[in-house]
């Protein structure tokens, strides 16, 4: 799979995923990412019209509050949940 960029406002991240959102951890990984980067790529699917979060939503929250546009992505086939 190759790794790629996606905007960050085009993610949408199911309401199931934002509800286990630890606000220390992405702290810690918005401090970790802004010194060694991102080391692992988020996972996205395509939905209906749009990309949806599969893996990752700390490290999509990190970026977010860091002001990053974009973020590296590997796109998946998942099935809906």
């Amino acid at each position: 799979m190759e790794d790629k960029e996606f905007r960050i406002d085009e993610i949408y991240v199911p309401v199931k995923r934002q509800k286990t959102l630890d606000p220390k951890k992405v702290m810690e990984l918005a401090e970790s990412i802004l010194e060694e980067g991102l080391k692992i790529p988020i996972q996205v699917r395509q939905g209906k019209g749009r990309w949806v979060l599969v893996e990752g939503a700390h490290r999509l929250e990190a970026c977010r509050s860091l002001g990053e546009e974009t973020i590296t992505g590997v796109l998946v086939r998942a099935r809906q949940h």
